[in-house]
């Protein structure tokens, strides 16, 4: 009887705790639906009493932006199904076409580049081919968007295009391949084969020079491809230049694959999150290449991967690091695929990575230090000017010709190829690690870190720079517009708010709350006010007179 007592228990005890479960459960399916109660009502008024027909695609989208604009995160991003495709190959680097970098130029489709490997460098395209039909469809006035979907497809398809080289034009049809873009380049194409990268920038010292441009699905793979043709496996280099300037990340893995080849132990990344228990990713010794001195070289746009790479390689001792405090981007996004929308995704913030020394990479509102630092004696700002100049000769170098541009004597002097590039942070790099390579020790070949207050400031002062080119291009927005309204007659949307000829520039703004009470008063110091309060909320309701007093 005892037993049987226990057993009743048990089970009225069970089926107690599957109600309890139960309704915890039906509470919590209330409760969500709750939450979309007043979406309902708002989608059954508007289709019941909107002047017009809404359009329920717009509206569904619009509220999905909605809620992802409150999480104030610019990196959660929804993915609807007609872009699904150019998100993809955007994260991957990878897409079906003829593999061909274009720009439009002076109205019609232009080839920048081929890339390598691929149908249209197979077919003989060459830079600065003007593509003037694609399928008998002119490309003049154009965008490059109409232009790419018109030469990506399926996998095998063809396509036939018009090109038109020094004067005379032929078509050229080409048949459509997937197409992965290489992340990773050297310093120069070699003059045998255009499609191969030269990697030694020192070849006396045995210095290598590697660009890592994005971190894509298997890059890792690229490196250790580009280091074993280097020798590095063999203990040929010497010392390597990583430039991570101006790569904005993605595949986490692949950074910590390449940080797991020069390093035998330590952390490399932890990541954390609320859904997700802490995660440490470790290196290991075997597949360790043989030691080197590292340089990397970094910049405000390196970020997320590239802050990973090289905060592991700098905090485990392994590497310096040259240039510019890095972007801060130290959030992990994971793609969702949304199962009740059509095949729509969501990119969304996950989790924060963490240096091995446990600080987070990204940066906030408040935060006076984020991303990774340059190594003392080695912080070297560059002018706009010089990031310029740098972009127009490294354009040149990327471009993929048929014959070589240059011998490989010209690329012996690392000097001269360094007045060639008119880059001063890799000049810094370079000269640093010959030194080390000559004489086991680092030349400090920048300047001294800033304080973490100077650096914040920095990046204030950059941001009002920044502001006020915009703010210029605005006015010369408003200007190009009113000449445009009065070209055409048509009257100006926004309020006149006083008197063309009033005299603003040492005058007053009064400010008062809605009871009446001042609560600002403001001098006037530039002659724009009134561009900006036609864009602010405000309305006038007199006439403002000439003295330049408005309240």
């Amino acid at each position: 009887m005892r037993s049987a007592r226990l057993v009743t228990k048990t089970v009225l005890f069970s089926t107690l705790a599957v109600a309890v479960v139960g309704s915890t459960m039906a509470i919590a399916q209330r409760d969500d639906f709750a939450f979309f109660d007043p979406l309902i009502d708002v989608k059954t008024t508007l289709d019941r009493f909107y002047i017009d027909q809404p359009d329920e695609a717009a509206l569904r989208d619009g509220a999905i932006q909605g809620m992802i604009e409150t999480l104030n995160d610019p990196y959660t991003v929804y993915v609807p199904p007609q872009v699904k495709r150019e998100f993809e190959k955007e994260l991957t680097g990878e897409y079906v076409g003829i593999g061909a970098q274009i720009q439009m130029r002076d109205g019609w489709l232009t080839i920048a580049s081929p890339l390598e490997d691929s149908p249209a460098f197979r077919v003989g395209l060459m830079a600065d081919d003007r593509v003037v039909k694609i399928d008998g469809e002119s490309t003049f006035g154009l965008t490059d968007d109409q232009c790419v979907e018109r030469l990506t497809g399926e996998p095998g398809t063809k396509v036939t295009l018009t090109i038109e080289r020094k004067g005379e034009q032929f078509e050229q049809t080409i048949e459509r391949e997937p197409i992965k873009t290489r992340s990773v380049k050297g310093f120069h194409r070699d003059p045998s084969d255009t499609q191969r990268w030269q990697s030694y920038i020192d070849p006396a010292r045995k210095i290598v020079y590697l660009r890592l441009t994005q971190f894509t699905p298997n890059c890792s793979a690229e490196v250790a491809e580009a280091l074993r043709q280097a020798g590095a496996d063999k203990g040929d280099v010497k010392g390597l230049i990583l430039d991570l300037r101006w790569n904005g990340g993605g595949v986490l893995q692949d950074a910590i694959a390449i940080a797991d080849m020069f390093l035998k132990d330590g952390v490399i990344v932890s990541t954390k999150g609320r859904a997700h228990a802490e995660e440490i990713a470790r290196a290991s010794e075997p597949g360790t290449l043989p030691d080197f001195p590292i340089a990397v070289l970094v910049n405000a746009q390196s970020a997320s991967a590239s802050e990973v790479l090289a905060g592991a390689l700098s905090e485990n001792g392994r590497a310096i690091v040259v240039g510019t405090r890095t972007f801060g981007k130290g959030l992990v996004q994971v793609v969702r695929t949304l199962p009740n929308s059509g095949g729509a995704q969501l990119k969304i913030t996950e989790q924060g990575y963490y240096l091995p020394s446990g600080r987070s990479l990204h940066r906030k509102g408040d935060s006076a230090e984020w991303g990774v630092d340059p190594t003392d004696g080695f912080y070297l700002p560059i002018t706009d000017e010089e990031v310029i100049e740098i972009f127009r000769v490294r354009r040149e170098e990327d471009v993929l010709r048929r014959a070589a541009a240059a011998s490989e004597s010209e690329w012996a002097d690392a000097d001269a190829i360094i007045a060639k590039l008119k880059d001063r942070q890799l000049a810094a790099a370079l000269q640093a690690m010959q030194a080390k390579v000559d004489s086991g020790e680092w030349a400090k070949t920048g300047q001294p870190l800033p304080e973490r207050g100077a650096q914040a400031g920095e990046e204030l002062a950059r941001l009002l720079r920044t502001r006020e080119r915009v703010e210029r291009e605005l006015i010369r927005m408003d200007q190009r517009i009113e000449s445009l309204q009065t070209a055409s007659g048509k009257p100006a949307d926004l309020p006149d708010l006083w008197a063309d000829d009033a005299e603003l520039v040492g005058g007053r703004v009064l400010v008062y709350d809605k009871n009446g009470k001042p609560i600002a008063e403001l001098d006037v110091t530039g002659p724009n006010l009134e561009r900006a309060l036609q864009s602010a909320d405000v309305s006038s309701k007199t006439q403002g007179n000439a003295e330049g007093n408005k309240e």
